[in-house]
Order: C-alpha cells, then sequence, then structure tokens
C-alpha cells in the first residue's frame, strides 16, 4: 500500500471541498488509478475525464505513469477565460 498527496485546484477543489488530501493506493498504482478512485468517490469529477493535466513531483505525467509512496499528484482541470 502507499500514500499518494493529492493537490486539487479550482473546480476539482470546488467539487472535493479540500485543496488537499491523501490517498491510499495499492502498490503499482498509476496516476490513471488515483483519478478513477478519485472520481468514484466523487462522481461530479467525471467530467473533467479526459480534459485535465496531471503533474507527479511537479512534473507533467500521463495516466499509466506509476506511483510510488510519498509522491505529490496534482490534478490540473483547464483553464479558460481570457
Amino acid at each position: 500500500m502507499i500514500t499518494v498527496h493529492l493537490r486539487l485546484f479550482a473546480g476539482h477543489r470546488d467539487i472535493v471541498g479540500a485543496s488537499a488530501l491523501d490517498m491510499g493506493l495499492p502498490d503499482g498504482a498509476t496516476v490513471g488509478d488515483a483519478w478513477a478512485r478519485l472520481v468514484a468517490d466523487h462522481p461530479r469529477l467525471a467530467g473533467y475525464t479526459g480534459r485535465l493535466l496531471y503533474a507527479v513531483n511537479q512534473e507533467f505525467s500521463q495516466p499509466a505513469t506509476p506511483l510510488a509512496d510519498g509522491d505529490e499528484l496534482a490534478f490540473i482541470p483547464p483553464v479558460s477565460g481570457g
């Protein structure tokens, strides 16, 4: 089991009700696994699937990126405005 530190911004933060939280995941979990778990816990996030960026330890990553214990994982929603 690993623990990752999630960072949430804008609409994600509003839906979850927190800007940061810890999530326990099984060994071998990926960024995509963490997102799927977050969506399962907060179904209103489902509309963001496929429209967000991921960063592990402040480096952009992909859903297949493996996670390690203590990693910081940021879910970055789309930005709009002018």
